[in-house]
């Protein structure tokens, strides 16, 4: 079943869940854009791409939107430099 990443507006943050656990990343709107201002994986999932994932689908979200993707934290900032695809 592939990852489904789902925006939790009353949080601000988009969610995914992962053996029982929710990675998440949390984010402000501003005029046309979103930035991605903290990414959060819970320590036993760290280190197997379930952040990569989470962005992965946050980006694709804020896309379907017509919106630019901000990176407000260095993870985001990462994966935006190896995906230029992805931002702006």
């Amino acid at each position: 079943m592939p990852d489904t990443v789902r925006d939790n507006t009353a949080q601000n943050r988009f969610e995914l869940d992962v053996e029982g656990a929710v990675a998440f990343a949390n984010y402000r709107r501003t005029g046309d854009a979103v930035i991605i201002t903290h990414t959060e994986t819970p320590p036993a999932l760290r280190g197997r791409g379930v952040a990569t994932r989470l962005v992965e689908g946050a980006v694709a979200k804020i896309r379907e939107e017509n919106r630019k993707v901000i990176a407000g934290c260095s993870f985001v900032a990462d994966y935006l430099r190896k995906h230029p695809e992805a931002g702006i």
